[in-house]
């Protein structure tokens, strides 16, 4: 039954990373926005809500070290797993006004966990100033972007209006297979893992990490194929951004949590050194090319393999 669930999870998944990918470019051209602010917000947060689910119902249960092992775990996959291979399948253009203002929250939030998680507990004030930094983070972008688009006349809204309704509804199919097929992946693969007898920390920064980053690994690679490279980057800096300022900080804020030794000696600091190298690629050459990508999934398996000989 557990080997069912994860299947028909990935088939959800990738069916509503398809319709969710393709919605939300069709959005973005409808209303004027860029696709990266569309790929930052509407498919990184949308795609991150498994994330906050898991997270939410961890800690809920008693299970700090799943809550946290699931946001720095899925941080460190989206970098390097999740853009790695979006990267090897197209070379990814890196708009430097974007990472300039997007990658450097991603770095502030990252840099915000690190202190937070070395602190030992992450109580509910840390959260609630997670959570203000995030919503500061929302106003500015859409100020950013409604301020860099003149705005449509009237003729041009009435025109696009019912390309924007159907772009909106395949969004919306999209991200609730998305979510569905998330909840029945990890669903499985959490009780799957813990036949094994897995500690409660390596169980989030593994299976539940990487399967509630399922949603974000389909819809890049897909937007990759498409050529739509920006929703692959803005989808992974979104993700992250909010995967720290939204979800432990909602997290927090519901229920303070004590930080895993484990996390707090290692993961944490791979999670920051993964951004940093995203960040340090962004910048050196305008674009992540396939060689770049296949260093970030290379990087992301030598990790995988020291969790798993330190087990």
């Amino acid at each position: 039954m557990d080997i069912f669930l994860v299947s028909i999870g990935l088939i959800a998944l990738l069916a509503g990373g398809e319709l969710l990918v393709r919605g939300a470019v069709s959005m973005a051209r409808g209303i004027g926005m860029s696709s990266m602010v569309i790929g930052i917000t509407l498919v990184g947060f949308g795609t991150s809500a498994p994330e906050l689910a898991a997270s939410l119902n961890a800690a809920l249960a008693g299970s700090p070290g799943i809550a946290v092992g699931n946001v720095v775990g899925s941080n460190i996959s989206n970098i390097l797993l999740i853009l790695g291979l979006a990267a090897i399948i197209s070379a990814l253009a890196v708009p430097q006004g974007v990472l300039a203002r997007d990658g450097a929250v991603m770095l502030l939030a990252t840099v915000l966990c690190v202190i937070a998680v070395l602190s030992g507990t992450m109580g509910r004030l840390a959260g609630l100033g997670l959570f203000l930094v995030l919503v500061l983070y929302l106003v500015a972008t859409f100020w950013l972007e409604h301020r860099s688009h003149a705005p449509e006349t009237v003729d041009d809204v009435s025109m696009t209006r019912s390309g924007i309704g159907r772009a909106a509804l395949l969004f919306t199919c999209g991200l609730i297979f998305v979510l569905l097929g998330a909840h029945a992946l990890v669903s499985g693969a959490i009780a799957v893992a813990a036949d094994l007898g897995l500690s409660e920390a390596l169980i989030g920064l593994t299976i539940v990490a990487v399967g509630t980053s399922m949603p974000e690994l389909v819809t890049s690679v897909i937007a990759a194929r498409k050529g739509e490279g920006e929703v692959a980057l803005g989808n992974i800096l979104g993700s992250n951004v909010f995967n720290i300022l939204g979800i432990l900080g909602v997290t927090a804020l519901v229920q303070p949590l004590n930080i895993p030794d484990q996390i707090a000696a290692f993961d944490i600091w791979v999670m920051l050194g993964a951004t940093v190298l995203l960040l340090v690629l962004g910048y050196s050459g305008a674009r992540i090319s396939r060689a770049e990508g296949a260093l970030l999934f290379a990087a992301y398996l030598a990790y995988m393999g020291w969790l798993i000989i330190t087990i």
